[in-house]
């Protein structure tokens, strides 16, 4: 008599490194989001994939609650970007914070459509034999996917800090399951500042201007702009070989203080003109606080959030 061994493996990668306090939504809340969210349709949850989402926020919150961060909400967005990526890892058997086509969290989010600063967890497990895929196994999938990041201790515990940052008040929760491969990921993501007329895609030398403004009694405090090569395709060899991902590049295109941003303010507005003059992508972080600073002083980012990420594509 043979015995047959169903083996399973499990791997998390880890992620880069107060929130005013979300509301407990109800499903039909969430179901309206995602009846009207157009972005990324192709991977939209249905309704007892988000049913099983909205449960698990439950968890997440938990232990944010135990670490005195207040809950987060549920991203229909990021959840999507989330669905591609776990759906693109899975079915190609890989593990990375990149996917095939070299892009990093901040990468995907942004060219779905997100302004928002985004920070990535991710979780994957396979399997020698064949997993059941009903809701209950995804959903015990899921939650051994998070609590294997609550299980870290310092110094290797940069998931864990992840989901209890108080910075955080939403997240983006994705999965995808075959027969022998699951994925989960967990994308928070930090809302404080509101967007209009944000380009996606320049020309190299065009003038062109990003427009937002700041939530809860904030104010620009520094912009950080870094400039990256485009992405180059990867292999899933090479993806499996990769780590935790830098959030920025080596190379800065531009900073501006306060009182430089300060000059920009029209209304409730901030119109900062930009000009890119070499081919690449721009990603911008933006940091806030509770002072408005007009004139020169002592900046430090230290310790701070950017509340940003967007990526403008520079031809």
């Amino acid at each position: 008599m043979i015995k047959l061994l169903n083996i399973i493996f499990l791997i998390s990668l880890l992620g880069p490194v107060d929130n005013s306090g979300a509301k407990k939504r109800s499903f039909d809340y969430y179901k309206a989001l995602n009846d009207n969210e157009t972005r990324l349709s192709q991977f939209r949850d249905d309704d007892e994939a988000l049913m099983l989402k909205v449960n698990h926020l439950e968890i997440i919150n938990k232990s944010r609650k135990k670490y005195k961060a207040a809950p987060v909400e549920l991203d229909i967005l990021a959840s999507r970007v989330a669905n591609k990526a776990c759906r693109e890892a899975a079915e190609n058997g890989y593990i990375s914070h990149w996917n095939m086509a070299g892009e990093k969290p901040y990468h995907r989010y942004a060219f779905a459509g997100g302004y928002d600063h985004v920070a990535e967890n991710v979780f994957g497990e396979w399997t020698t034999g064949s997993y059941e895929k009903s809701l209950s196994s995804v959903s015990e999938k899921m939650k051994a996917g998070h609590e294997s990041f609550m299980s870290e201790r310092a110094p290797a515990d940069g998931h864990k800090k992840n989901i209890i940052n108080k910075t955080h008040n939403f997240v983006g929760i994705g999965f995808y399951i075959t027969d022998d491969q699951f994925r989960y990921n967990e994308e928070f993501i930090d809302r404080y500042l509101e967007f209009e007329d944000i380009p996606s895609r320049v020309v190299a030398g065009e003038r062109t201007s990003i427009t937002f403004s700041c939530t809860g009694g904030n104010y620009p405090y520094y912009i950080i702009i870094y400039r990256e090569e485009f992405p180059a395709s990867k292999k899933s060899s090479e993806l499996n070989k990769t780590g935790s991902y830098s959030d920025y590049s080596n190379e800065e295109f531009l900073q501006l203080t306060a009182w430089e941003i300060a000059r920009y303010k029209k209304g409730n507005n901030y119109i900062v003109p930009l000009t890119f003059r070499k081919e690449g992508l721009y990603y911008i972080h933006i940091y806030t606080d509770d002072r408005e600073i007009t004139t020169p002083t002592g900046l430090n980012t230290k310790g701070k959030s950017p509340y940003s990420g967007i990526v403008i594509k520079v031809d």
